[in-house]
Parts: C-alpha cells; sequence; structure tokens
C-alpha cells in the first residue's frame, strides 16, 4: 500500500507545481477547471483557470493537487508535511536550498541530525511544509 499525498492551493497551484517539477523532475499534467466537459465540474470556480487537477509523477509516485473552486474555500496546508528522502545527501541539500527559495518559513535548515544523513524542514513561497532528508541512517 502506498499513501500519496494531495495538497490544495489559493489559485497557485499551476505555478506551485510547475516549480516542483522544475526542482524534482517528473512528468506533469494539469487540468484547469476550464478543461472539463460542460456540466461535468464539480464546482466551476469563479476563476475557471483554477486547476482542477494536477500530477506531478515520479518514480511511480504522484504527488497530487488542485486549487480550491473558490476564494471563501482558501487554505493553506495546514498540519501537513511532505516527506522527501533522497539516496545522497547532496542531493537532499540541493533540494532543501531550491525548495527554501523565498521560504514563508524554514523551521530547521538543512543540516545534522542523528536519524538520517542530513535534514531540513520548512514551509515554501505556496504554503507547503517539506520536510527534506538525507538516507536513513537508523
Amino acid at each position: 500500500m502506498s499513501f500519496d499525498p494531495y495538497i490544495h492551493f489559493p489559485g497557485t497551484c499551476a505555478e506551485a507545481m510547475q516549480f516542483y517539477a522544475d526542482i524534482f523532475g517528473g512528468e506533469l499534467a494539469v487540468m484547469p477547471y476550464a478543461a472539463a466537459p460542460e456540466g461535468q465540474a464539480p464546482e466551476m470556480p469563479h476563476d475557471p483557470s483554477r486547476v482542477m487537477h494536477a500530477c506531478l509523477l515520479l518514480d511511480g509516485r504522484m504527488l497530487l493537487a488542485s486549487d480550491y473552486p473558490s476564494a471563501e474555500m482558501d487554505q493553506p496546508q495546514a498540519s501537513v508535511s511532505i516527506s522527501h528522502e533522497c539516496t545522497d545527501r547532496p542531493t537532499a541539500a540541493a533540494l532543501f536550498d531550491k525548495l527554501a527559495e523565498g521560504a514563508q518559513m524554514v523551521m530547521m535548515p538543512f543540516g545534522d541530525v542523528f536519524w538520517c544523513d542530513g535534514f531540513g524542514m520548512m514551509t515554501d513561497r505556496f504554503g507547503t511544509t517539506w520536510m527534506i532528508s538525507g538516507p536513513s541512517t537508523m
């Protein structure tokens, strides 16, 4: 069994997912509400360019996302972190640095920890909290 996170944005989904695709690589697919067949979109937003569904596929795993249909529903990613483990410390540090550009908050700068070879935690400029780690040492 696997779990793939589905995160929501306040109208910045397309920009955020492109940012993540630029950092991580993978294959990105984005569908705005306007692309849904007539009468088939769950709730048409005030802005039809908002993203109904996006998927970043990388190594058999997915990061899924969408915009809230309307500004009245907009909320930040609260109480959820996306955890990403890298195969080596230099890759983990580089990913952390890229995600941290313009970060809202860095809770733990990338550095030494006892459970893995490097770890850092931040909330990126889009409101998504990331935990980036090197290989486990446990």
